[in-house]
């Protein structure tokens, strides 16, 4: 053989056992990933997705990948925010603490003129109270904690808790993917965002582009190219169905034609997008082999901006602490625990998915006495959480904190008003039973006012 032909020979020989090797490689990985005893997580935050926005309580509109989520999962009839509104919805989920202890009763507001300040007033708040305008780096996270469990966390989209030095990365992240400064898109067609850029996001995409499916390809991309041994945790937080409500044109055409009017179809639309992109995400687990090891979560940060009939209020309006702007969509998929198709009307809040996710990744009991809120693996398993009150508090209007207690719920007023609901039995809140001489009220006024007095900082 000559030298030239040897030397052929052991190049197409060591292609060969490289392609081999890499080869070999990535079936390991995603052997190991499908047989790990700690499974991949994957958790959707869809922004502004109201309770009755999901097909199965509303045929308006098509959701057919919730719908099969549903029927394969868990579903949290009553499920809460405690602080429903962008900023302190997204403290609340990473940290599992009430976002008004740390000082965040509102969105952050972030003034070009002084990007550090700590704080913000809004004009129209009656008592004028201060909210933090990022979360502080010293909080420990989510992701920090699954960190140290030997979990690689990515997370994806909308952040909405601080600007460059407090992204994702900065709070435990490994990698992240369409972070930017803003609460929401000037458009959801490209160009999307006017400014507030810093990562350069928008310059790898054109005119045409529709923001909800690119981030999905970002999600898709992480899960078909995920090539670590260690188990992940992804968190694809939506800037979807948040306003402006945009819908995609394709999708838009067909809800004009089955008749909803103006922004309504805009949001149908949109809505249906999401869904596709829950699809979507599902799909690509499936194909790499690993949706039977993987906890798949599906969560809104706050109650609709249009109809969240037959719930009372909503985003919008001065009842954002009413049924309809603090229940929201959640359900939850978790191979070889929960059972399909099943319901629970247990009240829960989203604080409650940081202990449940540490507890799914360590597989051991949490406790941490710093968090308000408690694991849900009993319930995942088909049992019951020890009766606890659940507690709201925002700052824009009159209406500012609530109470809710089983089936029953207060309401409190800076004015001194109050209101009381049986959640269970009037689920549209129209039946006011304060001042009937129920003994509820007098439990529950105390109730609120001792929390308020441990729980909301003076200012």
């Amino acid at each position: 053989m000559s030298l030239k032909s040897t030397f052929t020979f052991l190049l197409v020989t060591l292609s060969l056992f490289c392609c081999k090797s890499k080869v070999e490689e990535k079936n390991t990985i995603e052997s190991s990933l499908k047989d790990s005893k700690k499974p991949n997580i994957v958790l959707l935050f869809v922004d502004d997705y109201g309770w009755a926005d999901v097909e199965y309580r509303n045929p308006i509109f098509k959701t057919p990948n919730l719908n099969n989520l549903k029927k394969e999962g868990l579903d949290f009839k009553r499920a809460y925010i405690p602080t429903p509104t962008c900023s302190p919805s997204r403290l609340s989920l990473l940290t599992g603490k009430e976002a008004i202890r740390l000082g965040m009763p509102r969105h952050i507001s972030i003034d070009p003129k002084d990007p550090e300040a700590e704080y913000n007033l809004w004009p129209t708040d009656p008592v004028q109270r201060p909210s933090r305008n990022y979360l502080p780096l010293e909080e420990v996270t989510y992701a920090e904690r699954l960190k140290e469990l030997g979990y690689y966390n990515m997370f994806i989209g909308k952040w909405h808790l601080g600007h460059v030095g407090r992204y994702p990365i900065d709070q435990g992240f490994d990698a992240e993917f369409g972070v930017t400064d803003h609460g929401h898109p000037k458009s959801y067609y490209y160009p999307f965002f006017k400014d507030g850029d810093p990562r350069g996001f928008m310059k790898n995409y054109k005119k045409g582009d529709y923001l909800t499916d690119v981030l999905t390809d970002g999600a898709v991309d992480f899960i078909e190219n995920y090539d670590k041994v260690q188990p992940f945790m992804m968190s694809f937080w939506y800037y979807s169905v948040h306003g402006p409500s945009i819908g995609r044109k394709d999708l838009l055409k067909k809800y004009q034609d089955a008749g909803l009017k103006g922004k309504y179809a805009h949001h149908a639309a949109m809505v249906e997008a999401m869904d596709e992109s829950v699809g979507r995400v599902r799909k690509a687990l499936k194909d790499k082999g690993i949706s039977e090891n993987t906890v798949f979560i599906v969560l809104s940060d706050q109650g609709g901006a249009y109809s969240n009939a037959p719930l009372s209020g909503g985003k919008k309006g001065g009842n954002t602490l009413g049924e309809g702007g603090a229940r929201v969509p959640f359900m939850v998929y978790y191979p070889g625990i929960t059972k399909p198709n099943t319901e629970t009307n247990i009240p829960v809040q989203s604080i409650d998915l940081y202990p449940t996710l540490i507890e799914i990744a360590s597989g051991k009991k949490y406790k941490n006495n710093q968090i308000q809120g408690v694991s849900l693996l009993p319930v995942l398993k088909g049992g019951e959480l020890e009766k606890r009150s659940l507690y709201f508090f925002r700052s824009y209007e009159d209406q500012y904190a609530a109470v809710i207690s089983g089936d029953w719920k207060l309401v409190k007023y800076h004015s001194g008003k109050f209101q009381l609901f049986n959640v269970a039995e009037d689920i549209s809140e129209q039946n006011d039973l304060i001042g009937t001489g129920l003994e509820i009220e007098n439990v529950l006024k105390e109730d609120i006012a001792t929390w308020e007095k441990e729980a909301v900082p003076a200012y």
